[in-house]
């Protein structure tokens, strides 16, 4: 019993000093005078103005510590301000502190506000509060050089909160600012020691929201237990999620690393997995991809030697509705030397594609690539194109076909990267256009994108050429040449006009600029030349109207729309235009064939669709099939043709009224030379009568 008195004795005069020593070390704790001290230290040391506004409050159980309010802090050797904070709280084990060590039990933080520099020269704002020497020798020469060794710095705190915080990052060197809002972290045990070069961390939970270019953005971050060690460092399933939430679209990302092992010269995770569903209109999009990963710390390097994973791509509006991409391939990245290779094939139903892209500088990018696709139907992915309406210009096709030419065209894309590479198709349709052996080499930089050399195989014939495109006033130029093409497929499915046949050479040498499709359009110039050989004109069958002359002859000019089905053949047809303002002009189209000549001249208007071109027509033969015998009575006539309207509606007109005033005269002119070889001859004879009597004879 006396024992137990004697040990009640005992804690009681324990309690008693410590009750005395928190009244003693409160009645020392001068709060004023450590704002003052503290602040006088980092303007010292740092050159920076630590304010603190309210008073440092001290608290004793069951840990100490302290409470600051109204904290700001200056830039270096500056008025303005770096970081701001709304109130901190730091406090240590009591007890450890008998024995003269300092275990942090908590540190929060509330309303932080941080912005932080990355200079021209590359060095950050708080590089001095890092412990970056460099900074201090211009203001205190005697203190350690900067080869010195530090002290190691030991960090044990048993919980760290921070609740609403704001970033700022501001480099201006790449002239870009990233801000960050709404910023809460809190974590279990963090313990750091940089001389053994370990760090342990448990139950970190990271949060970010907030919001740019008015959408909302969240990030979180879920790390439940992670070691780092020199000779060797785990942890469990991290995960990453975050969102992106905006007008008309929103994306939902999730990244797990699960097997995470190393040291401190690298570490590998046994499974990346990521996972994505997007949503963007009426098009959502699901994805996945997974790969072990492997980092070198010391190298800077990260590979992902195996990706595997698929791609899946809904929209109401294509006609499988859903289209599935499986992946595979690497990707390897230097960090330090700003580069990646990146190897990528997929199949899109019957079309495999092989990719391969080396990138040799990330900011701004530039990368080299090559592509290879066996074959690949481009159409059947896009939606229909709706029914013509109305037929001609008309109906709400043709308005909706003009409101889409007069769409703006954004070309600022091809600004900032320099890409160059090779692109490969052995089959290829887009637009209705049917290609083979598609071979293009690229090169964009400074915003212009070439493609040359461009060639290709196309309805049973070649072409090669070149393809500028240029962001800055939305400049376009094309060079190529067509070679032994059956120019009717072509026309039919690039511009879905029936108005040729033949094979033959086509040489385009167009340039244009503009806002939009239709200014484009309307600025077209350059050049243009066309042969063909045995072909026809469609629309019009020249022998049949020329037929039917006689009983025309006089009557008032005879106009005929193009008619499916009818045409005019030629064993030969050339023609070459000077294109300006939208508009190709020709004066020397050349058209033969066993029965008839046509030559012409007129303008074809690309901007508004629509031609005005006048074609003499002149019977030089017969031939049973173009006419007959009724068309042989009509040998040497010039039959003048007036081709005109939309290219939807293109008319035919046969001016006869001019065709019977160039008869006229041809008859005028044929009845003079009668007479003058009549009245020669009556000379002649006169002559001759003369002469003999003269002679006697």
């Amino acid at each position: 019993m006396k024992a137990l008195r004697w040990v009640g004795l005992g804690v009681a005069a324990v309690l008693v000093l410590l009750a005395a020593a928190v009244a003693i070390l409160y009645a020392l704790f001068d709060g004023d005078k450590v704002k003052a001290e503290l602040s006088r230290a980092m303007l010292q040391d740092k050159q920076r103005t630590l304010v603190i506004a309210g008073k440092p409050q001290l608290s004793v159980w069951p840990d100490v510590g302290i409470a600051l309010d109204g904290v700001s802090l200056t830039e270096r050797n500056s008025t303005a301000q770096f970081m701001k904070l709304d109130s901190a709280r730091v406090s240590v084990a009591l007890m450890p502190l008998l024995s003269k060590r300092v275990e942090v039990r908590a540190l929060e933080l509330n309303g932080l506000q941080a912005t932080v520099v990355k200079k021209k020269d590359g060095t950050l704002s708080i590089s001095d509060l890092l412990g970056d020497t460099q900074h201090d020798h211009a203001y205190d020469p005697a203190k350690p050089d900067a080869n010195t060794p530090r002290s190691p710095l030991q960090v044990d705190v048993a919980s760290i909160r921070m609740s609403n915080a704001q970033f700022t990052w501001r480099d201006e060197k790449a002239g870009t600012s990233t801000a960050v809002s709404n910023l809460s972290l809190s974590t279990g045990r963090v313990q750091a020691d940089t001389g053994q070069k370990t760090a342990q961390v448990q139950s970190l939970l990271l949060s970010v929201k907030g919001e740019s270019n008015k959408e909302a953005f969240d990030l979180a971050l879920d790390v439940p237990r992670l070691v780092v060690a020199a000779d060797k460092s785990s942890g469990e399933a991290v995960k990453l999620r975050a969102s992106l939430n905006g007008v008309g679209r929103k994306a939902d990302v999730l990244l797990t690393l699960s097997g995470v092992e190393g040291n401190a010269q690298g570490f590998k995770v046994g499974s990346l997995n990521l996972g994505l569903d997007a949503l963007s209109g009426e098009a959502t999009v699901k994805g996945q991809l997974s790969s072990p990963v492997a980092v070198n710390m010391t190298a800077q390097t990260v590979s992902l030697p195996t990706l595997t994973g698929s791609l899946d791509i809904a929209h109401p509006a294509m006609p499988m509705k859903q289209l599935r991409l499986p992946l595979s391939g690497s990707l390897s990245a230097n960090l330090a030397q700003q580069t990646a290779n990146l190897a990528l094939n997929t199949q899109v139903d019957a079309s495999k594609v092989q990719s391969k892209v080396n990138v040799t500088q990330f900011s701004p990018l530039a990368l080299a690539f090559d592509l290879g696709v066996d074959q690949l139907n481009i159409d059947t992915y896009l939606p229909p194109k709706p029914a013509a309406a109305g037929g001609a210009s008309g109906g709400a096709s043709g308005g909706a076909a003009s409101a889409a030419a007069s769409e703006p065209l954004d070309l600022s894309a091809l600004k900032g990267p320099r890409v160059g590479g090779v692109l490969r198709v052995g089959a290829l349709q887009v637009s209705g256009l049917k290609l083979s052996q598609l071979n293009a080499t690229l090169k964009l930089s400074g915003g212009r994108l070439d493609v040359a050399p461009l060639s290709m195989n196309l309805y049973e014939g070649t072409a090669n050429g070149a393809l500028s495109v240029n962001a800055a006033g939305n400049a376009v130029s094309l060079k190529q040449t067509l070679a032994g093409v059956r120019i009717n497929p072509l026309m039919q499915d690039l511009l879905h006009k029936d108005l040729l046949e033949g094979r033959g050479n086509v040489v385009l040498d167009v340039q244009t600029q503009g806002p939009h499709v239709l200014a484009m359009k309307k600025a077209l110039s350059g050049s243009a030349a066309l042969s063909l050989k045995d072909g026809a004109v469609k629309g019009i069958n020249l022998a049949q109207s020329l037929r039917d002359l006689k009983s025309k002859l006089g009557q008032a000019d005879s106009t005929q729309q193009a008619k499916a089905g009818e045409k005019t053949d030629f064993s030969e047809l050339s023609a070459s235009f000077k294109i300006a303002s939208g508009v190709a002009h020709n004066e020397d189209l050349a058209m033969k064939s066993p029965f008839i000549r046509l030559s012409g001249a007129g303008d074809i208007d690309v901007g508004l669709g629509q031609m005005n071109y006048l074609a003499k027509a002149t019977v030089v033969g017969s031939a049973e099939g173009q006419g007959g015998k009724d068309v042989s009575q009509l040998k040497g006539l010039t039959v003048p043709v007036r081709v005109s309207g939309p290219f939807e509606q293109l008319s035919y007109k046969l001016e006869f009224g001019s065709m019977v005033s160039d008869l006229a005269k041809a008859k005028v002119e044929e009845k003079k030379e009668e007479i003058k070889t009549q009245i020669k001859n009556q000379v002649e004879d006169k002559a001759k009568d003369l002469l003999k009597g003269i002679l006697g004879r």
